[in-house]
């Protein structure tokens, strides 16, 4: 299903460097155990492992995050925020794969997925015509992600909303 919903992905492309670094390794190492069986195969059973590993990471580690996207795509944010906010507390409680997301994940997103937790959430809420409750979640992101120019954005579209009423 298409939807209209804006999506952003910006990438941090010093967090790529970490991932073209064990990509490279797991190719050199399947090289070196297996050239003589597999030849050319060995360079693509490395890319594979890759592939394998950074899909199945993300398919494990990131099933709220997505279900939440999948529910705001279908417009049921209600359903979205609690989505978002089972996967705030699980990178809540689990810092540190987000924080290397780039190898935990294999993904060089530029945001952390808490930060892109709150901020959905409050985007949620804005589509719910709930704006104190988006404003609230604005101001949290900011609180804890002082540079996020998207909460800043969003703060800034949910207060023009609220002196226009």
């Amino acid at each position: 299903m298409h939807t209209q919903t804006p999506v952003v992905r910006s990438i941090s492309w010093r967090l790529v460097i970490p991932q073209s670094v064990v990509l490279g390794l797991l190719i050199l190492l399947s090289v070196l155990l297996f050239w003589k069986q597999y030849r050319f195969n060995s360079v693509a059973l490395g890319a594979l492992i890759y592939l394998t590993y950074s899909y199945g990471s993300r398919w494990l580690l990131l099933k709220d995050h997505r279900q939440g996207m999948v529910l705001t795509g279908q417009r049921n944010y209600e359903a979205a925020i609690e989505a978002f906010k089972k996967s705030y507390d699980f990178f809540s409680k689990n810092v540190w794969i987000d924080r290397y997301r780039s190898l935990t994940m294999m993904t060089p997103a530029s945001q952390s997925y808490r930060e892109m937790a709150l901020i959905n959430i409050a985007y949620c809420y804005v589509q719910l015509n709930n704006y104190e409750q988006a404003k609230a979640y604005y101001q949290r992101t900011l609180r804890e992600f002082p540079d996020s120019s998207m909460a800043q954005a969003g703060l800034n579209y949910v207060e023009s909303i609220n002196t226009n009423s």
